[in-house]
């Protein structure tokens, strides 16, 4: 019985291993798990030193990626706290707008929680009590980092998507990600995982004890 409520923490702990693991690659690498994603409707705005209006701006874990109204991306270096610079139409003025390290910086975040994530399923694969145990608190701990992630995530977008409205002769609009919204399963996955592992690993001592108490009266009944 206790493998009933084990076994599906084992397989959320494995979904969400992978989930997290997805969006610490991010972009540049994987360029379709983005956080925050800006749409130009109109007006010619450019980034950093790409004097090419672009038409979407992504933004990852590791860069910020441009696209041009003929779909050619150009990606920032991936690098940890990067910068990125949004300059409006020419015409319309001077004024840019820059989305700061200090509001990438938290996205390497991610990863540690996909690290911890790991370590909280190969703890889970051992059937020994104390390794359970382990794998449960571990699980938690990876959700907290996951929900800690997923905060930096909302204030990411929240700052992008105010500061998109500041370029002058610009129509845009600023969502959500796919990244974003993988980063919160995750949390709900390791959330479960560790109920499921720590309430298996609870009803495997009650079978003991329950096996132990009904032996020791055997016993006595015998003798």
């Amino acid at each position: 019985m206790p493998r009933l409520f084990h076994i599906p923490g084992v397989v959320c702990l494995l979904c969400a291993f992978v989930l997290l693991f997805l969006v610490s690659l991010s972009l540049p690498y994987l360029t379709a798990l983005d956080f925050a994603r800006v749409t130009f409707k109109d007006g010619s705005p450019t980034v950093g030193f790409i004097t090419t209006p672009v038409h979407q701006l992504r933004f990852g874990t590791w860069a910020a990626c441009s696209y041009q109204v003929h779909a050619d991306r150009a990606c920032g270096p991936a690098v940890n706290a990067y910068t990125t610079t949004i300059y409006p139409d020419p015409s319309q003025g001077p004024n840019f707008v820059r989305i700061g390290s200090s509001w990438t910086r938290g996205l390497a975040v991610h990863p540690v929680a996909a690290g911890v994530t790991l370590v909280a399923l190969l703890l889970s694969l051992s059937t020994h009590v104390t390794f359970t145990l382990l794998a449960s608190l571990t699980a938690f701990l990876a959700a907290t980092l996951t929900l800690v992630a997923f905060a930096i995530d909302i204030a990411l977008y929240a700052f992008v998507k105010h500061e998109m409205g500041k370029l002058d002769g610009v129509s845009s609009s600023t969502h959500t990600g796919p990244g974003f919204w993988l980063t919160f399963v995750s949390f709900l996955l390791l959330c479960f995982a560790g109920c499921t592992v720590c309430f298996g690993r609870r009803r495997d001592r009650m079978e003991g004890a329950t096996t132990y108490n009904y032996s020791w009266k055997d016993r006595f009944r015998r003798a």
